[in-house]
């Protein structure tokens, strides 16, 4: 297969075209005739969202399970999972399955470890800074045809690390299909506290603002689909999110010395994901772009989701020629992916100059896909350029940072005079004033 190849870092400026996360367009005209069909003609997907929220924030339960009957087929008399509902998802897990699930947990759990934040303070400067957790988190995972059990360990596992007390799941039931049990046992092993059968824009709802049986939270974090993602965006401020996800992306940075087969699998791994899904190469060598082209053609067929790599592959992947690896890091920098892997000769000499990407990934036993799984980090990344300004989830995304201001007097009055200052050219006397007061009461020779 051969990839629509740019050449320069010129013509391929807008490589990675931005895909909004809450684009309703290009919705199929089954899913909008269902909208019209639920909520009557003249109501958008947009407005259908809002309604839906409208509903649980006003009726709680109530309306969780109006929606669940009406959108999933299923009648639910209670919406947590039960301790048989667990049992029979241990039961159906396997061995192989359940350990796998242990060792991933096990490396992003001692990742985050690593990078957890402490707090300090300096009483004698009287400065310093609380790092506290979160009070409640709740985790969103789809249903349908696709299970996450990857997502479910690499949201609720930081959030433990972190310290959140209280991490609750929803995942949606379909009709008298059981509960993924990969999923649920995924949650099981990261601790997770209790766990809602309920999904969509309802299941937003009731994160966002509680019911009778479904406690709020303080942050939500999860993929959707778009009436998710709008759903999140929407309640953002009631309660804080991870963020607006758009459609994965890849760039594979690679020399000639690289594994032309490798190239090709990390691309097809990529671009399986979604007809929407972005899967690039950027190499310095023209003999290394015809051998991938060759093995994405032989790896493809073998693929049980080859017709959807390729549907990417066609509609949104790329090859970009650039003469030196230098050009091609800062195209890479330009676009800010959400997954940067460098297969190239020594790739940690590359490090340096990085600057944006979501995740990094150097060499060629260190693929995108592994962190997807098991290396450590959280797979939850930025895309579509969002990683010029935002980074990975992980346990930071968990903490709030507080700081502390506790001044001895002597430091007072040190400080004190040019703060007066400020104010006055701010025109605020009252700050001023309530520095001034005291330092008058520190000249008449008080301490305390």
């Amino acid at each position: 297969m051969e990839l629509k190849t740019l050449r320069g870092p010129a013509e391929a400026a807008d490589v990675l075209s931005r895909v909004d996360p809450l684009d309703f367009s290009g919705l199929p005209e089954a899913v909008l005739n269902r909208t019209r069909q639920v909520f009557g003609d003249g109501v958008s997907p947009e407005e259908s969202v809002i309604r839906i929220l409208h509903d649980v924030r006003n009726n709680g339960d109530v309306a969780v399970k109006h929606y669940a009957r009406l959108l999933d087929d299923i009648d639910l008399d209670d919406l947590r999972v039960s301790d048989e509902q667990m049992a029979e998802a241990r039961t159906n897990t396997s061995k192989e399955l359940w350990d796998s699930l242990e060792l991933a947990a096990q490396r992003v759990r001692e990742f985050h470890e690593e990078v957890l934040p402490a707090s300090w303070v300096d009483q004698d400067r009287g400065l310093g800074e609380l790092v506290r957790p979160l009070e409640r988190v709740g985790l969103y995972a789809p249903g349908g045809t696709a299970a996450y059990p990857s997502t479910v360990l690499m949201t609720a596992i930081p959030a433990r690390v972190a310290g959140v007390p209280e991490v609750v799941l929803a995942t949606p039931r379909r009709g008298q299909e059981p509960l993924n049990p990969s999923v649920l046992a995924a949650a099981e092993i990261a601790g997770v506290d209790a766990i809602y059968q309920v999904g969509g824009v309802a299941a937003i709802g009731a994160l966002a603002y509680g019911t009778e049986s479904i406690p709020s939270v303080d942050k939500i974090c999860g993929p959707g689909n778009l009436f998710v993602a709008l759903a999140k965006k929407i309640v953002q401020g009631q309660v804080d999110i991870d963020g607006l996800f758009g459609p994965t992306e890849t760039i594979v940075v690679a020399d000639e010395s690289a594994s032309p087969r490798f190239c090709a699998a990390d691309l097809i791994a990529q671009a399986e994901h979604d007809p929407m899904a972005t899967a690039i190469l950027v190499t310095d060598s023209e003999a290394l772009l015809s051998q991938v082209g060759d093995e994405l053609d032989l790896l493809m067929q073998a693929q049980g989701r080859g017709e959807v790599a390729r549907s990417a592959l066609q509609r949104r992947g790329r090859a970009v020629l650039v003469d030196s690896l230098e050009d091609g890091v800062e195209l890479v920098n330009r676009i800010a992916p959400e997954h940067l892997c460098l297969m190239v000769a020594d790739p940690w000499s590359w490090v340096d100059r990085v600057r944006n990407a979501g995740g990094l990934f150097l060499g060629e036993f260190s693929p995108e896909v592994m962190g997807d799984y098991i290396a450590g980090p959280s797979h939850v990344m930025p895309t579509g350029g969002t990683a010029r300004f935002s980074s990975a989830l992980s346990v930071h995304q968990f903490l709030k940072h507080m700081p502390v201001v506790g001044l001895k007097p002597g430091e007072f009055q040190r400080l004190g005079p040019s703060a007066v200052r400020i104010a006055h050219a701010e025109g605020l006397p009252g700050h001023s004033g309530a520095i001034s007061v005291r330092l008058e009461h520190l000249e008449n020779g008080a301490t305390d």
